[in-house]
């Protein structure tokens, strides 16, 4: 029996590794992709996703907060839901904390809710997550379990909270086939160049200066995009209702470290780096245990954070043409003008 797909976000950096895989992977299954192409979807990514998918694949432009996603689930047949869909972005959550609130948390309820009106078939819902939500360690705490207290510290990470409580609350309340998967920093092809390593790069071709918030020193747990992605697909096949997994490659490096590698897989000089104020709330380390994913469900990562960077920057080489699409666009030429100027006020008012 054919299994039908719903993916969230499908048209984002994650969602859409996570497709191609699945399709890839599973030739019993279809997929419909359902994304409201936000500004960090990438207009190459829909060619690309029907390449790939032929007739397995489908695309639906829709939001996640919109009131017919119970008759898409019904029309559709839909067996499982894959939720992606999420604003992300710290820096724009401290400038516009509603938005991430309509999406993150609205939108995943709407979902949930959705599910639960499919009388004709029980939806199973992977709900994909963040180690933010966990808060920030300090540099001798043991990484984070699946049971540790949520301390979210940005108004990102609070929505991802949020989302995740009213998940698990569907679960216990209603009996709702629901599970929750929380990743580190991922990297790889197609990332928005917004996002730290993406940013970096493309700025590094350009001999433009890296800006880095504080001393640099704040620690990341980094996994290569596919191995994300192969892990949720774990998840969705054979995670048990009711449970959260953590998602790690145990690859923990400050943020400096990690620009001067790709510095020196680029052959650009340290010179090139600038520091800058730091964020406001800026957390100082995140780091997972993923001990319980991969004794019950057989996951390991594939990569090494070395292999995944020079990966990475081979592919933003040799596709110039994909990122400088986003950075020559009018709003995103603004956003990198003025967001620092508008961190500055933000952070003048919170010591005030």
């Amino acid at each position: 029996m054919t299994k039908r797909v719903l993916v969230t976000g499908g048209c984002g950096f994650i969602g859409s590794h996570f497709i191609a895989g699945l399709l890839a992977d599973h030739a019993d299954i279809q997929v419909v992709n359902f994304d409201s192409l936000t500004y960090a979807a990438h207009p190459d990514t829909l060619a690309h996703l029907e390449e790939v998918g032929g007739g397995r694949y489908q695309f639906l432009k829709a939001d996640i907060t919109s009131a017919h996603v119970a008759e898409i689930l019904s029309q559709y047949r839909i067996d499982s839901i894959v939720n992606f869909a999420a604003e992300t972005h710290v820096d724009r959550s401290i400038l516009d904390p509603g938005s991430f609130v309509r999406t993150n948390v609205v939108g995943v309820q709407n979902l949930l809710s959705a599910a639960r009106e499919v009388k004709e078939r029980k939806i199973r819902f992977v709900h994909v997550s963040t180690d933010e939500v966990y808060g920030s360690l300090s540099p001798d705490s043991p990484t984070s379990i699946e049971t540790a207290v949520l301390d979210p510290n940005s108004p990102y990470a609070a929505s991802k909270a949020s989302a995740d409580l009213l998940a698990l609350a569907s679960h216990r309340t209603y009996g709702q086939e629901v599970l929750i998967t929380r990743c580190t920093n991922n990297f790889g092809p197609f990332q928005f160049p917004e996002k730290l390593l993406p940013l970096l790069i493309s700025n590094a071709l350009e001999d433009k200066a890296i800006p880095v918030y504080g001393d640099g020193m704040q620690v990341r747990d980094w996994i290569y995009v596919v191995d994300h992605c192969r892990a949720v697909d774990a998840v969705l096949q054979k995670g048990r209702p009711g449970q959260i997994y953590n998602i790690s490659a145990s690859q923990e490096r400050p943020n400096l470290e990690v620009i001067r590698s790709v510095l020196d897989i680029l052959g650009k000089p340290h010179s090139l780096i600038q520091f800058v104020g730091d964020r406001p709330a800026h957390d100082r380390r995140y780091g997972l245990n993923s001990s319980k994913i991969r004794e019950d469900l057989g996951w390991a990562p594939s990569y090494t954070l070395d292999q995944g960077l020079a990966l990475t920057v081979d592919w933003y080489l040799r596709n110039q043409e994909w990122w400088k699409k986003i950075r020559n666009k009018d709003f995103f030429q603004y956003y990198q003008a003025n967001y620092r100027e508008k961190f500055a006020q933000t952070e003048a008012g919170r010591v005030s």
